[in-house]
């Protein structure tokens, strides 16, 4: 892996937006940054998703334009950033998994459709969160408006963690707090955790009374608080600039995250890494986070 962060462009204003946040990123990490563009030929004479319907020679001039105009774009826009592009040939999946492979970073983005509806992303940028070495990042193209700011250069907006005690990992963790230090900003972490399926039964379900325990709730809460504060611990002690606040919360965990990123700077949650039965996927929670967080989300690949 580089030391670089990579942005996927398909000349669309979402991956220009992912472009630049590439760049933003880039700068505050003092790496370069590295703009891909994949494009295949089309067969048939009929547009892509934003590619021209056109013959080769104009087709192949468009695609080369895309990656050479966004770069003289944040050339221009960030004079100290060191900066590539490149157009590679074949499918887009395989060639931005080639490209996360390489980097420490790789942004896509991701299109917006209404504050009720949430966001859109498409069946490239979910293969690649699903299939990447390395994390990925998904970058809505819609500014902020002015109930619900993000900010995208110092001060940043804080950084909400989304996470499971019983799969604790440590890139997660690292990514986190390392973000929330070098954008000096502050760090929210969310833990959910449910119930055991016993509670609230009564003894006609084959349990008895004693397995149920009045104010079980309660001291599971107090549990699972304890167990999140032990499990930052030594993060906080690694990283003492960072403000962290802990927040335990019972049932869907998904709803606490969305609602942490309005006015979020960058939310970070985890895949596991491990293929199923049915092939490397993505989670419940990892889709609601990514198609209805407002701000850019991190999907962070672990063991």
């Amino acid at each position: 892996m580089s030391r670089i962060i990579t942005a996927g462009l398909d000349g669309s204003r979402e991956s220009l937006a992912a472009a630049d946040w590439a760049a933003r990123e880039s700068l505050l990490r003092d790496l370069p940054c590295r703009l891909v563009h994949a494009w295949e030929l089309q067969s048939y004479n009929y547009p892509t998703a934003y590619a021209p319907s056109v013959g080769p020679a104009l087709q192949r001039n468009w695609a080369e334009r895309v990656p050479r105009e966004a770069e003289e774009d944040l050339r221009r826009r960030y004079p100290d950033l060191r900066i590539s592009a490149d157009q590679v040939d074949g499918q887009p999946v395989p060639v931005l998994l080639a490209a996360a492979a390489d980097a420490e970073l790789l942004v896509l983005g991701s299109r917006g459709l209404s504050s009720i509806g949430g966001f859109m992303v498409g069946s490239v940028a979910l293969s690649v969160v699903a299939r990447a070495a390395n994390p990925v990042v998904l970058v809505r193209a819609e500014e902020p408006n002015g109930s619900d700011p993000r900010p995208t250069e110092p001060p940043f907006g804080e950084v909400v963690l989304g996470l499971d005690l019983r799969r604790p990992a440590h890139a997660l963790f690292e990514f986190a707090f390392d973000a929330a230090a070098r954008r000096a900003s502050a760090l929210t972490v969310v833990h959910g955790w449910t119930l055991p399926a016993y509670y609230g039964l009564d003894a006609g379900f084959g349990y008895t009374s004693g397995a149920v325990t009045p104010g079980l709730g309660g001291e599971l809460a107090v549990q699972e608080a304890i167990g999140l504060t032990d499990a930052l611990r030594p993060w906080r002690e690694k990283f003492p600039g960072v403000e962290v606040t802990e927040k335990s919360v019972s049932g869907g965990v998904a709803h606490h995250l969305v609602e942490a990123a309005s006015g979020a700077g960058l939310v970070v949650i985890g895949r596991r890494s491990r293929d199923s039965a049915i092939g490397t996927h993505l989670g419940p929670v990892a889709h609601a986070v990514m198609h209805h967080a407002a701000a850019p989300v991190v999907v962070v690949p672990h063991d």
